[in-house]
Order: C-alpha cells, then sequence, then structure tokens
C-alpha cells in the first residue's frame, strides 16, 4: 500500500509541473546560458555567462520577476585593461505574444570589473541596466532567447551595449 501512495505522490509531483507549464508558460524558476557580442565605451569583443530568474504570471499575458546574472567577456581597452567580470539583478516584465513568444523588457542594477593585466589594480563599476529581447519555448521547459543590453555607468566613463542570445530550461 505504501508503494502505490507513494508512486501516486511521484506521478503527482511529476505531472504537476507539466501541468502548470501548459496552464500558465512562461512562468516558474529558469536558468540558462548566454554568448554574444559586447561592446565597451567603444571596444569590441564576446560576452559569455549564465543568468537565472524566476517569473510570476500577474495576468494571463503578463509575467513579472526577478532576474540574476553573471558574465565575463575578451573586450580589452587597449594598453593591457581588460573588461572582466559583469554582474547584475534585474527585474523583467514580459507580454507573452502567443504560446510559443514572450517580449520582455527588463531594467535592474549592473556591476562591471575592469583589469590591468600589467598589475593588480582595477576596478569596478556599477551602473543601469536596462534592454529586452524574445525568448521562444522550443518545449514546455526549454527555451531560446535574444536579447539587447544596455548598461550605463556611473561616472561618466561610458557605456556598454550587449548583444546575446541564450539557450535555457525552466523547471
Amino acid at each position: 500500500m505504501k508503494t502505490v501512495i507513494f508512486a501516486a505522490l511521484a506521478a503527482a509531483a511529476v505531472s504537476a509541473p507539466a501541468f502548470a507549464q501548459d496552464a500558465a508558460p512562461f512562468t516558474g524558476p529558469r536558468a540558462g546560458v548566454t554568448l554574444g557580442y559586447d561592446k565597451f565605451d567603444g571596444n569590441d569583443g564576446f560576452a559569455y555567462g549564465a543568468s537565472t530568474g524566476y517569473d510570476i504570471a500577474i495576468t494571463p499575458n503578463v509575467t513579472f520577476g526577478p532576474e540574476v546574472a553573471f558574465s565575463d567577456s575578451t573586450t580589452s581597452l587597449g594598453a593591457g585593461v581588460e573588461v572582466s567580470r559583469d554582474l547584475s539583478a534585474s527585474v523583467r516584465l514580459g507580454y507573452i505574444l502567443n504560446p510559443k513568444v514572450l517580449a520582455f523588457g527588463k531594467v535592474g542594477y549592473a556591476n562591471t570589473r575592469v583589469e590591468a593585466s600589467n598589475s593588480n589594480s582595477g576596478g569596478s563599476f556599477e551602473g543601469v541596466r536596462y534592454g529586452g529581447g524574445l525568448e521562444f519555448a522550443v518545449t514546455g521547459n526549454t527555451y531560446i532567447s535574444a536579447e539587447y543590453q544596455r548598461s550605463e555607468y556611473e561616472d561618466g566613463i561610458g557605456g556598454r551595449d550587449a548583444g546575446v542570445v541564450g539557450i535555457g530550461f525552466r523547471f
């Protein structure tokens, strides 16, 4: 009897998330990886990273939730100065265009580190990150995305633009 009860509970636990995805697409926890173009203060490079977030259905077509991301870059500013890690914490507002496509915008905090390779010096710059993009549901739990990000930093050091694509999973 315990085996039958355990099997029924396990089946319910496995099917409940799948049902939730069907009932409210683009909601729940997600995690993914990104890569793409990076431009910092006029210098080009390659960006790669990871992000995670949690989307909540506000209405049948609107989602909202937090997102955090970590990335790195190959962008060089010259004279041995390299753009290093980038951290961000944002909120994301999405609109479900159809059951497979989510359009979203986001705004939040960004912190980028710049390091000099010929010494142990460097610095971190804080600013505001905003952007938007599209997410396409390949399956109920897998998505691909394309996104534009803009960061404006304090102290007038210039801005940062990134165009990234990604793949991720919803849980």
